[in-house]
């Protein structure tokens, strides 16, 4: 943190529109969000509110759809400046009818946003019990100060009472320390997609990760590069800039083939290990910092981690029945995230399929409700 803003500007529902950015011109991202409640806003984005004429959540939808390329200044930063923003001509029919359009295209966005909430929530739960049994072996200190454990009886007996000190640290009695090469197989064959103009692949690049953990369907020949086949039951983790943690599971039920950057490293877990092991130790906090020590590289955006090195590392200490017991804990959590991060993808791709025809008017809103109603 380098500076913060203790105060607001605003409060209540207002549109934030880009102002400047090569985003205006790639769209690659939303160029227009909503802010709501008390927030601050710098003077990169224009600020607007629906007045009389516009709801201003109807706003946001309109404006992603029209093409405001004409609008745009500037060759090297484009930049979208007030008086041109005023000038862009949106479609609006009645209020009554910009109120149901937008309300319907919200219910799909926060049904969205509410699953994105929720995997944030599932992950942190695995996470929670990750550190709790391997960080700070907390069902191990409770039987040792004779306190209660809070497992069931059977998982209970799996933790011993006492702690031996090793080379790398104090452990439970009798666990095992764990390279990462006897717990995950890391998997490098790859595919050239460019030879395969016409087949249609499920692309996990760093973009895509962080516009929403969503990969990109895409024919091989716009695929330049060649990349990583992913296999089943991988856990991705990105080997770039590890300040910023990118770690996915790759969905089950796509029947295409998958693959995946080569800035990603695929691996599948090896008994007694589980993909929610792997996927929760990858996001560890300890296991991060570790990552940070391994670096090659001076900038951020070079800065890689050499798999020779992270392969080597003992990341975990556990037995095979303790280990086993928690991939059967966190599996439940984890499959639902790839069941909503799914369900999500499809409500997406459903609201951009009806956003253009509800905003130029070819479709009304109570069809769009039943086609909406039939898909889900």
């Amino acid at each position: 943190m380098v500076d913060h803003v203790d105060d607001y500007l605003f409060d209540g529902e207002y549109l934030l529109v880009a102002e400047d950015g090569e985003n205006l011109r790639t769209r690659n991202t939303p160029i227009s969000f909503m802010a709501r409640g008390k927030f601050w806003v710098n003077n990169h984005a224009h600020i607007l509110c629906g007045n009389s004429r516009a709801d201003t959540r109807y706003l946001m939808y309109a404006l992603s759809q029209l093409d405001i390329s004409g609008y745009l200044t500037g060759s090297t930063m484009p930049k979208l400046t007030q008086r041109n923003l005023a000038r862009v001509a949106i479609p609006t029919p009645p209020l009554h009818e910009q109120a149901a359009i937008s309300h319907f295209l919200g219910t799909l966005d926060d049904k969205i946003e509410l699953n994105r909430r929720m995997n944030e929530t599932l992950e942190a739960m695995a996470g929670a019990l990750f550190k709790s049994w391997f960080v700070d072996f907390e069902p191990v200190r409770a039987k040792m100060a004779g306190r209660e454990v809070g497992l069931p009886p059977s998982i209970v007996t799996l933790f011993p009472s006492g702690m031996v000190q090793v080379e790398a640290g104090e452990v439970p009695i009798g666990w095992h320390l764990y390279r990462l090469t006897e717990l995950a197989d890391h998997h490098t064959a790859t595919t050239s997609p460019g030879a395969m103009p016409d087949v249609e692949f499920a692309h996990y690049s760093v973009p895509a990760y962080d516009s929403g953990q969503t990969p990109i369907l895409e024919l091989g020949a716009n695929i330049r590069s060649n990349k990583t086949l992913v296999p089943h039951g991988a856990v991705l983790l990105s080997k770039l800039n590890p300040d910023i943690p990118r770690v996915w599971l790759p969905s089950h039920s796509l029947d295409v083939p998958q693959i995946c950057s080569t800035e990603f490293l695929a691996f599948t877990p090896v008994e007694p290990a589980s993909r929610g092991l792997l996927f929760s130790l990858f996001c560890d906090h300890g296991f991060r910092t570790t990552l940070r020590s391994l670096v090659t590289g001076t900038s951020k955006s070079h800065q890689r981690v050499p798999p020779k090195a992270l392969k080597s590392m003992f990341v975990v200490a556990g037995t095979p029945a303790v280990l086993l017991a928690f991939g059967k804990l966190a599996a439940a959590w984890l499959d639902q995230t790839i069941a909503n991060r799914a369900e999500a993808q499809m409500l997406a791709k459903l609201r951009d399929s009806l956003l253009p025809r509800l905003v130029s008017g070819e479709l009304r809103v109570p069809d769009a409700e039943r086609i909406a109603a039939a898909v889900l």
